[in-house]
């Protein structure tokens, strides 16, 4: 994201003479909040820009110029796709897919081909070039760190045939061996868990907030109030309390895999 936007708020913030703080309360919004989409690092919602428009008496412009979001990702998507690649810890958990950044290219491309109304191919293929490209994150061996716990559903649910499935739990079972990623599973003996309502992704970041963000079907949002990331935290921490130890969960995915025709 430019920062033209951000830095065109800070001036007009400073012109009506409000702090960051007294700008979020007017607005109802946070003063985190505030701070990152002056300094670039957040693109705001539209209810967001309306707000902040309303509160600097700057009509329209606001909501009229958000930066434009990049066309191959869901724009409820692009603010918290942002952050994921300033995140030093990120920890995932998903209930129907694997995790964008640990999908392989054949999984990403079933899972984007199953959108409706259908996407063409070549609209699919920009969707998993990016897709792809979020991955890199992973590239580094350090950071960011890498926690995700599977909806064990996410291992049954058979996406793009057997030899695909195999090769996409393959590829996080090599994550897990290495170190480079944390992955459990969260058992379908557990029953209904408070987790189990959409995906959730927590990021920490060495120079700003703690952030969440959640997403159902066609919606999502980015979480930075304090109370509502510390008590998605908190379900979180929940549900690796409920899920079955790394060992365990690594055994369970080459059993999984072996199931879909996987040979060692």
């Amino acid at each position: 994201m430019s920062n033209t936007y951000g830095e065109w708020l800070k001036a007009q913030r400073e012109v009506a003479g409000l702090t960051q703080q007294e700008l979020a309360d007017s607005a109802i919004m946070t003063r985190s909040h505030i701070a990152h989409i002056e300094a670039g690092r957040r693109v705001p919602s539209k209810e967001d820009a309306r707000r902040l428009d309303r509160a600097l008496g700057t009509g329209d412009v606001l909501s009229s110029f958000l930066p434009k979001q990049d066309g191959t990702i869901a724009d409820y998507f692009e603010a918290a796709r942002q952050l994921e690649q300033q995140a030093t810890m990120i920890r995932e958990f998903a209930i129907t897919f694997v995790p964008g950044i640990l999908q392989t290219e054949r999984y990403a491309q079933a899972v984007l081909g199953t959108t409706f109304p259908p996407r063409g191919d070549e609209e699919r293929d920009r969707h998993v070039v990016t897709r792809l490209k979020r991955a890199q994150i992973l590239d580094d061996p350090v950071t960011p760190v890498m926690w995700a716990v599977l909806d064990e559903t996410v291992l049954r649910r058979p996406v793009g045939g057997p030899d695909i499935m195999a090769e996409q739990i393959m590829h996080m079972v090599r994550l897990g061996e290495c170190g480079r990623v944390r992955v459990h599973v969260l058992p379908l003996g557990v029953g209904i868990h408070p987790i189990s309502q959409g995906m959730v992704s927590l990021m920490w970041f060495d120079d700003q907030p703690p952030a969440a963000y959640t997403e159902g079907l066609s919606v999502g949002k980015l979480h930075d109030s304090p109370a509502v990331v510390a008590r998605l935290q908190a379900v979180y921490a929940l549900a690796l309390s409920d899920a079955l130890p790394l060992r365990e969960s690594l055994a369970m995915l080459r059993a999984a895999a072996k199931d879909y025709g996987h040979h060692d």
